[in-house]
């Protein structure tokens, strides 16, 4: 199955990004805790160059702990300011409101220099699609400030958040990019839900999950499902079938119901804590 989705509106958010970020004094980058490295838009790199930036490993209460832990000092090796947090709780809130003012330091100081007093760091929030930006927003901004939703694709168009006296924020459309070099990241990508299941296979993505659970975390199938891992993913996934019920008429196995199931309860977070990539050295 090739992994590609870059409708028409991804187009236009770039270019608004393109457009706006001469504006930008800093780019927050909202990240997938469980998948860091697959979740953060090559483009961005190149649109924000010369500017501060901070990631967000956001969703991190769904990830693995050790693995996030690994992920912040990957990222923070290259020279990012990086945050690990769950944007639905204030808690982690405040230190993403000291990171930015840390990051913007220098600025700031240059500001005072030239007069410039009391004007606001203005800050760019990006990420792809269903990577929680609105979430963030509203909890950062203590109010409804932007509209949330748990599918790809809620906000359409920019919306200036003012957050308070020292920081803007601009908010822009969650984009993908145009292809997917390596369709492992597509594979990722899709299994968190940051493309539209409609348009994939849900079967080869449960057996791809499922290869990944027996090897990376094993007994977690088992602990779920009674499951036996052994053998390849296909009859791992037949096993699941029929322990769980998932027929269809005529008492044929409904391999596709039992993906969905095993898709549902790891976005769902009854699995484990778990991570799809691990930080190269």
């Amino acid at each position: 199955m090739q992994y590609q989705w870059y409708p028409g509106h991804m187009t236009k958010a770039r270019r608004m990004m393109q457009e706006n970020i001469k504006l930008i004094d800093i780019v927050v980058e909202l990240v997938d805790a469980r998948i860091p490295l697959s979740s953060k838009n090559p483009d961005i790199d190149d649109l924000a160059r010369n500017k501060y930036r901070l990631i967000l490993l956001n969703k991190a209460d769904m990830a693995d702990p050790e693995l996030t832990r690994q992920w912040k000092k990957y990222y923070e090796q290259k020279g990012f300011f990086v945050c690990s947090l769950d944007s639905r709780k204030t808690g982690s809130i405040k230190e993403v409101k000291s990171l930015i003012q840390e990051a913007c330091k220098e600025k700031k100081e240059r500001d005072r220099k030239r007069g410039i007093l009391n004007r606001p760091i203005r800050a760019m929030v990006v990420g792809i699609p269903n990577v929680g930006k609105s979430t963030f927003i509203n909890s950062f901004a203590g109010k409804a400030s932007t509209r949330t939703g748990n599918k790809p694709g809620v906000t359409k168009g920019k919306q200036w958040i003012k957050i308070n006296k020292d920081v803007e924020l601009l908010d822009t459309p969650g984009i993908l990019w145009p292809k997917f070099e390596d369709q492992t990241i597509g594979m990722r990508l899709a299994l968190i839900g940051s493309i539209r299941d409609e348009i994939l296979n849900v079967s080869e993505m449960g057996l791809n999950l499922i290869e990944y659970l027996v090897s990376n975390y094993p007994g977690v199938l088992a602990d779920r499902y009674g499951a036996k891992e052994e053998g390849d993913s296909h009859q791992i996934l037949a096993d699941i079938c029929e322990r769980r019920g998932c027929v269809m008429k005529g008492g044929q196995p409904d391999l596709d119901k039992a993906a969905r199931l095993i898709l549902d309860d790891f976005r769902a977070l009854r699995l484990a804590r778990i991570s799809l990539e691990i930080p190269e050295n």
